[in-house]
């Protein structure tokens, strides 16, 4: 089984993830830019969760130790990540990468996204990484408190990229949380799309004070099949 770095793994979203995971059984580690603080909410997940296989560091020692990288970091701090990290991925690597530019990060609203040159956060990502890293968009419409919680996620996961067997690994990795199910969303520019769709959610969780999700319907059994 892959080994998953979850970078930003201390805040909401990351950490939600890792813990969700840590429950599937899958091994991790915790990413931050302190390895205390990473290995401090590795403890938490390890006392949720009878033997789970987490662990934290500092976020280049996490990435060189993981076949799988996690991105649930805010925009802000994205481009500075991954040029620090950058020399601890190697070709073949899978980046996950579920960063979404929300105006908030600049002081706007976060209703509303920010345009990105490359067109998407994904994008700006795979411009980053060194040649054979290969970059998936996912998890940007994921309820953070949902994750958090133990309830079952109902939420689609629309996963972007441009490797199909990369894609297929993150859609598997994605329906071991109890609730979600994981739909090809397209090429990784599609990714763009993905993200503005983050803004509308958090819209409406403003206006009617929920943890709102997103759902596809319409489409064959066989669209959310990942083996």
């Amino acid at each position: 089984m892959p080994t998953i770095a979850v970078l930003g793994g201390t805040g909401p979203e990351g950490f939600g993830l890792a813990l969700r995971w840590a429950r599937a059984g899958e091994t991790l580690i915790i990413g931050s830019r302190e390895a205390q603080r990473a290995r401090a909410a590795a403890g938490k997940i390890t006392q949720d969760v009878a033997g789970a296989k987490v662990s934290g560091a500092e976020n280049a020692a996490a990435c060189a130790a993981a076949e799988i990288i996690v991105l649930a970091v805010p925009f802000e701090g994205q481009a500075a990540l991954l040029k620090q990290v950058k020399p601890a991925l190697r070709a073949g690597t899978i980046v996950i990468d579920a960063t979404v530019p929300l105006a908030a990060s600049v002081g706007g609203r976060a209703s509303r996204t920010l345009g990105v040159w490359q067109g998407s956060a994904a994008q700006q990502t795979a411009e980053l990484v060194p040649g054979g890293v290969r970059v998936v968009a996912a998890f940007q419409n994921t309820s953070a408190h949902i994750l958090n919680g133990s309830d079952p996620v109902e939420c689609d996961v629309i996963v972007c990229g441009d490797d199909p067997e990369a894609n297929q690994i993150v859609r598997a990795l994605a329906a071991k949380i109890p609730g979600i199910r994981a739909l090809d969303g397209g090429k990784l520019e599609n990714a763009r799309i993905v993200e503005q769709i983050t803004a509308l959610l958090i819209g409406l969780n403003i206006r009617h004070k929920g943890h709102s999700g997103l759902r596809i319907t319409g489409l064959p059994a066989t669209a959310y099949e990942t083996k």
